[in-house]
């Protein structure tokens, strides 16, 4: 079993160095105590959400705080290729499952997409409000599975900006039931690319997930996808609803890429 995590201020984990000591403050220590019921003795990791890991035993707890002796540092580095989930939004929650899914299956960025036709509506100040939420459900989900990254929620957007925002991207894949390719086949578009975690001057390959909401992704939305360069791909041979069609796909993705 690996151990629990927690997330600390980012400028405090870059300075500590095996052999020292670290104090978790706040709602996080709070949480563990708690919560977690972390008492002094037991092996934990405190996480930056960069990919710095501190592992460590913890030698003090108090209401609000977990001091820990630190027996290791390390920086995990960033896999080769950055997965991007588009997630469309939906109603009864579904969208906000599927990002916990996705999480928990490695994705690192997740963009909330208003898609033509999504009943569900963010305008205004619910839309920083729905932005905010999906961040916190992220970083709920990558302390659930233990990641060091936790991914980043980008602002929602319409279909034409979202046209826009994925035209920067290597390979976009639109999950649609009446697509042809499978999305087993997809990845020859990023050519000969080696697994694994990317080299320190390597970039990463950004592969997009595209999820439609309850109603599907008009015909017209998919045409501007198209007409941008993405690629329309099925899963099998069901229907899937939009709570599972990204993280099913990712799951694939994550088999082709080796990372499984």
């Amino acid at each position: 079993m690996t151990n629990p995590i927690f997330f600390g201020d980012p400028e405090l984990v870059a300075a500590v160095r095996p052999g020292g000591s670290f104090r978790l403050e706040g709602p996080e220590a709070r949480h563990a105590v708690s919560v977690k019921r972390i008492a002094p003795g037991e092996p934990v990791d405190v996480v930056d959400g960069a990919g710095r890991r501190i592992t460590g035993t913890v030698t003090v707890t108090g209401p609000s705080l977990l001091e820990l002796a630190v027996e290791a540092v390390t920086q995990e580095p960033a896999e080769a290729e950055r997965l991007v989930l588009v997630q469309a939004l939906a109603k009864g929650d579904r969208d906000e499952q599927a990002v916990e899914a996705a999480t928990e299956l490695g994705v690192d960025a997740v963009i909330p997409w208003q898609s033509d036709r999504s009943i569900v509506r963010w305008r205004t100040e619910k839309a920083v409000k729905g932005q905010a939420k999906w961040q916190a459900l992220t970083t709920a989900a990558a302390k659930q599975s233990r990641r060091s990254r936790i991914p980043e929620v980008e602002p929602l957007l319409d279909s034409k900006a979202l046209v826009r925002r994925l035209s920067d991207l290597d390979l976009v894949l639109v999950l649609h039931e009446e697509a042809d390719a499978p999305l087993a086949g997809a990845l020859a578009a990023l050519g000969d690319r080696r697994a694994g975690p990317a080299g320190p001057d390597e970039a990463q390959a950004s592969i997009a997930v595209v999820v439609g909401p309850e109603g599907g992704i008009s015909p017209a939305e998919l045409e501007q996808l198209r007409a941008a360069g993405a690629v329309a791909v099925r899963l099998g041979p069901h229907v899937l609803r939009s709570s599972t069609a990204g993280p099913s796909a990712l799951a694939v993705l994550n088999q082709l890429l080796g990372r499984w």
